[in-house]
């Protein structure tokens, strides 16, 4: 395969001179296959050629010894091509273009290789608080969902002391913790700061625990306050729908699919975790049902398959999928064409609002599952039928809707509100 992405002879003879010469030249018939461009081949090959150097300088003499080297080599290439950048998330994307080939390659050829952990400086405090990561799943059990969420608020609070210069967790003081937690609520929401506030406040106690800080600061921290009900929906209009769904272009194969994506939010009001994890099983064509098994409320759901939606679907699937074995419907566009996550489906759901000039607080894929249940409270559907529909396993989770029904409220307000009730 070589020779499709190389003109010179000398270079492939280079290549396969390699003392890696004949995993590379499979990885690249693998990634051939995969259908990855030929710029990103080019950007591969000359990457696990480095790595085999590296490997070979440093006492590797088999393939079973090559996974012991990808973190030495990573750190190596990182130091050497991000010398100087304080920026960390910088550092960290220069250190995947290094791991990220390496590791396509060994799980080629090595069987079972998972790959090694990821360098302990992408961890936030990794220097400072070692420990704390392995406390959250060995001590408290958390899942890695969960050890996830940790990760992304602490760099946010990580990031924010390298701004203000703190560089010494024995430095913080409830003064620093305030100013951090009053910048990070103007662009998070009350619950989602609730959340981080929660979590510092584990990694404070960790820190005082450990000896790390004078002092358990984890008191100074308080979460707001989020009452009932307090909240509105974030719902759009059912012409703003349209609006949103013109603007997608599916003449092309991402329009194709975010097309069947959004029209599946807004019609069956689903979670991005549940479109995310449609299969073809799910789709019951002779019978035109579409079933959403394993739903957050731990239940199941089966729809009638309405026939816009479903030709959205076969549309996509027809003229926009890519070929590939995987059983998720909806696959990322470019190689190696794995399937959507559901972060995926949310940021899509954001960038489709946003060109077609539509303007929500806070959206995200929920904005279109909000919309779904608007338009059943606007069709007067009772809100246990409402709840069943977008899968609420209590039916307080559905009181909050009450408050877009706008006619109601409209003539409770305008009329005798005994009455109406």
């Amino acid at each position: 395969m070589l020779d499709q992405y190389y003109l010179k002879p000398e270079t492939i003879d280079r290549i396969r001179a390699s003392w890696l010469g004949e995993p590379i030249d499979r990885y690249v018939t693998w990634l051939t296959e995969h259908r990855y461009a030929a710029p990103s081949v080019h950007r591969r090959v000359p990457m696990v050629m480095h790595f085999a150097e590296y490997a070979a300088a440093h006492g590797a003499r088999t393939l079973e010894e090559l996974p012991e080297q990808v973190d030495g080599f990573v750190e190596a290439w990182t130091h050497q091509h991000a010398r100087g950048c304080k920026d960390k998330e910088a550092r960290r994307r220069v250190a995947e273009a290094a791991r990220n080939p390496v590791q396509q390659m060994l799980r080629l050829v090595l069987v079972g290789y998972t790959g090694p952990h990821p360098l302990p400086w992408s961890q936030p405090f990794a220097a400072s608080a070692p420990g704390f990561f392995d406390y959250l799943r060995d001590e408290r059990g958390l899942r890695p969902a969960s050890i996830a969420l940790y990760t992304h608020n602490l760099r946010r609070l990580e990031r924010y002391l390298d701004r203000i210069g703190l560089r010494e967790l024995g430095e913080l003081s409830p003064a620093v913790l305030s100013g951090f937690l009053t910048a990070t609520g103007q662009v998070l929401c009350k619950p989602a700061l609730s959340g981080l506030c929660g979590q510092v406040r584990v990694f404070l106690r960790y820190l005082h625990r450990e000896g790390l800080v004078s002092r358990n600061l984890s008191g100074t921290v308080d979460c707001p306050r989020i009452y009932r009900l307090s909240d509105i929906p974030r719902a759009i209009s059912w012409d703003a729908v349209r609006q949103l769904l013109e603007a997608v272009d599916r003449r092309s194969r991402v329009g194709k699919r975010d097309y069947a994506i959004l029209l599946l939010l807004v019609t069956y009001g689903l979670r991005a975790r549940e479109v995310a994890a449609l299969t073809f099983e799910a789709l019951d064509w002779k019978h035109e049902r579409l079933a959403v098994p394993e739903r957050k409320g731990g239940h199941s759901m089966v729809y009638p398959l309405s026939p816009i939606v479903g030709e959205a679907i076969v549309d996509y699937l027809q003229h926009g999928r890519p070929q590939s074995r995987e059983r998720r419907v909806f696959l990322l566009a470019r190689a190696p064409y794995t399937p959507l996550t559901w972060h995926a489906i949310s940021n899509l759901t954001v960038r489709r609002l946003r060109r077609a000039g539509i303007t929500v607080a806070r959206a995200g894929s929920h904005t279109l599952r909000h919309t779904c249940v608007q338009r059943l409270v606007e069709a007067q559907f009772s809100l246990k039928a409402i709840g069943d529909y977008v899968g609420h396993s209590r039916p307080k989770s559905t009181e909050i809707y009450t408050k877009i029904d706008l006619e109601a409220l409209r003539e409770l307000s305008l009329g005798e509100g005994e009455a109406v009730l």
